[in-house]
């Protein structure tokens, strides 16, 4: 009887080994050069982990007020995690960006060619709304960050830091110049520095109300709320084409 017990209890140390032996094999990469380095077991919900803390601390607090190890510790991993999958900050937001902002770009392409498709002319006011909506409508959605991807991109067009610039700039600068080209054609009394000064006065009015920093609410008491998109769209377009539709401005003097 001892000796069964003996060989019993033999046997199951023996696979607890083999199994130990099999899980580090789990958790190890072997490189080109034959180098060796550890991945993380849940490799992508630790990457999803830390894209979305950096984008919620991000939205909050600005890329300048939020470190690495902030980023790390609400996502509850360690520093090497950042730089495994991002490499660094910046690669970090650049990476965020490529994942939010590309299908916010495309829609807006998509959107353009529609107003081309039955006329050579179309109105202005599709045209803005072609930019407008899925900035206010697809930033909104979940899978593609929600209100903090929108309120981080809200941040982000008023952070003067080069950074910040160059990744809206990467994500957003192609098709944005063919949405002012494409107001230029329709507006072809204006001087197309006019038609970039309007289309600048025209970002500001879409990031503050991307922003809702509730200052208008709290004017009216509530009754305007920018985050009713489909409310905030139906009184921006009319008023940004009347602005877009105005005489030229005289030169400034000097």
């Amino acid at each position: 009887m001892r000796k069964t017990t003996a060989l019993k209890v033999a046997g199951a140390k023996a696979r607890s080994r083999a199994g130990a032996v099999r899980t580090a094999k789990s958790t190890v990469k072997t490189s080109a050069v034959g180098a060796s380095r550890p991945v993380p077991i849940a490799e992508a919900s630790v990457r999803e982990r830390i894209l979305e803390s950096a984008e919620r601390l991000f939205a909050e607090h600005g890329m300048s007020g939020v470190g690495l190890r902030a980023i790390t510790s609400e996502a509850n991993v360690n520093l090497a995690s950042v730089a495994y999958h991002f490499g660094s900050k910046e690669g970090l937001l650049e990476a965020l960006f490529a994942l939010r902002a590309e299908p916010i770009a495309k829609e807006r392409l998509n959107l353009l060619a529609r107003c081309f498709e039955s006329t050579k002319a179309p109105a202005l006011e599709q045209i803005l709304d072609a930019f407008l909506r899925p900035a206010l409508t697809l930033g909104k959605q979940p899978r593609l960050g929600g209100p903090a991807f929108v309120k981080l991109r809200a941040r982000l067009a008023t952070e003067p830091e080069t950074l910040a610039r160059k990744i809206l700039s990467k994500a957003f600068d192609l098709s944005s110049r063919k949405f002012i080209d494409a107001i230029a054609q329709a507006l072809p009394h204006l001087p197309r520095a006019e038609v970039e000064w309007r289309f600048h006065f025209m970002l500001g009015a879409m990031f503050y109300t991307m922003g809702n920093s509730g200052r208008i609410q709290s004017l009216t008491g509530g009754h305007c709320d920018p985050g009713d998109v489909k409310r905030a769209l139906h009184h921006m377009i009319p008023f940004l084409a009347a602005g877009f539709r105005s005489a030229p401005v005289p030169p400034v003097s000097n």
